[in-house]
């Protein structure tokens, strides 16, 4: 029996320590960390561009590709906003699926790939040099990217947090999000899309979600130009506050301190009130609580496990509410409060989350709907959230196909809203070969919160790239 961490990250977390534990290894295939990318710095008089301008582009930035169905990879540098709609950058990596190996769009257009889901990943670091783009040349964590491909699909995947990595920052993480899409299609029919039959959509789970809500909900007003076929968004998170006090104290409590680091990065009068409410001595320090502005999501949660965020705080959980730190919350951590999203809404949730009440996304969802969005929503009656992040995987799939290519191997509403309480069932079973499947009966969740996984051999070889599982299981 395995304790399995309850938070938002899972198995990207697991993904990073393993990454970063390869980055001296594999130094000669490697790009290096944005810190120390020479690459990752924007051209004169870039604050002059328009919203969305890839400013550089790199080819084939990963010289090992440890993703399956892909053939090649992109990087657009493109101009963005920050949190305060300042002039800001941010970057994008772009994967090619294996389906394009014939394509050209001259000769054979049919086998060029017209189709691009920009992928969200939820990352949750205030450490820019934990950023996708950095990370995924090791490979991928969940294997959605893969999934993307095998579909013929091009695959975005920003670093919305931006340049400083403001982890918990919504209004950041949907400009970035809206932007990326606009310089990939300036750029991609370089690289084999179709452009005139171009169609874009939007994925996040969990963090992931927050920058795709954010997206969906500012896109109107922030990119009036873009046409975005569906959004999917899981998992959803719709006030931070919420989160936060349900992750303090347990297993999950370093994403509630990165957060908090995360979301004041662009608010220095927010940071310096929270500072000077810090203990400047003792084991619970604004030493120690800084420190995750320079860790991966995983070395935080392995850093502030089980600790309790308030003990940082002179008065105790009331300084995490004073006025400023409230409306900086206010501002960036509450979904609904920016608009209401332009295109179809896939929106699925389990309603046992045990991160976010499921209550609070129906009340989301009840606004979106009482403004004219229009939404297909899944309230899942089995599993929490770690167990939706698969189940709604072969659903969100569906839907996708449904808006890019036509497919409709998903009903949606064309207008209004829909709202269905789904009973989807999902386990992990892991091979043996380090590599897994989503299939039924193989894993048992107790009451305790504890999962029993069907006994691993001692030799098994885990597809480290991907998850490493058996490092999980502690083999």
């Amino acid at each position: 029996m395995i304790r399995l961490l309850s938070g938002l990250l899972l198995l990207w977390s697991i993904f990073t320590d393993r990454a970063l534990g390869q980055e001296n290894s594999n130094a000669t295939l490697s790009i290096p960390p944005p810190s120390q990318d020479p690459w990752f710095k924007p051209p004169a008089n870039w604050t002059l561009a328009p919203l969305g301008t890839a400013l550089r582009v790199r080819a084939s930035p990963y010289k090992q590709i440890n993703i399956g169905h892909c053939i090649d990879t992109f990087q657009i540098l493109y101009r963005t906003t920050d949190t305060h709609n300042n002039a800001s950058w941010a970057v994008t990596t772009v994967f090619i699926p294996e389906s394009n190996t014939n394509c050209n769009l001259t000769t054979n257009p049919e086998a060029c790939a017209h189709g691009i889901v920009s992928y969200q990943v939820p990352y949750d670091t205030a450490d820019p040099d934990a950023s996708p783009s950095y990370l995924l040349q090791y490979g991928e964590p969940y294997g959605e990217i893969n999934d993307l491909l095998v579909r013929g699909w091009f695959v975005s995947v920003p670093d919305y947090e931006g340049t400083l990595a403001s982890y918990c920052e919504g209004v950041q993480s949907g400009a970035a999000t809206l932007d990326s899409l606009i310089a990939v299609l300036q750029v991609a029919g370089d690289f084999g899309l179709r452009r005139s039959l171009a169609k874009v959509a939007l994925w996040g789970y969990s963090g992931g979600a927050l920058a795709t809500a954010f997206a969906a909900e500012m896109a109107a007003e922030h990119s009036p130009g873009l046409e975005i076929a569906g959004a999917v968004f899981g998992g959803t998170s719709p006030n931070l506050t919420t989160v936060g006090q349900r992750m303090n104290g347990k297993d999950t409590a370093g994403l509630l301190i990165a957060g908090i680091v995360g979301l004041t990065s662009q608010y220095p009068r927010a940071r310096d009130d929270l500072v000077s409410r810090m203990y400047t001595n003792g084991t619970y320090n604004a030493t120690r609580f800084l420190a995750a502005e320079h860790m991966s999501a995983w070395e935080a949660l392995n850093y502030f496990m089980y600790d309790d965020a308030y003990k940082y705080f002179i008065n105790g959980e009331s300084d995490l509410y004073s006025p400023i730190m409230q409306n900086v919350t206010n501002l960036d951590g509450i979904m609904g409060e920016h608009g209401t999203p332009n295109m179809p809404i896939f929106l699925y949730k389990a309603i046992d989350d045990e991160m976010s009440p499921a209550w609070e996304t129906d009340e989301l969802v009840d606004s979106y709907c009482s403004h004219g969005a229009n939404i297909l929503y899944h309230r899942n009656v089995l599993g929490g959230h770690n167990q939706e992040l698969w189940a709604g995987r072969g659903r969100t799939m569906d839907y996708l196909s449904t808006v890019l290519d036509g497919t409709n191997a998903i009903e949606y509403p064309k207008t209004g809203c829909e709202i269905k309480n789904v009973t989807v069932a999902v386990n992990l079973t892991i091979a043996a070969n380090g590599t897994y499947l989503v299939l039924p009966l193989n894993v048992t969740e107790e009451a305790n919160g504890t999962y029993v996984f069907s006994p691993l051999p001692q030799k098994a070889v885990s597809a480290r790239h991907r998850m490493d599982v058996l490092n999980f299981l502690g083999m």
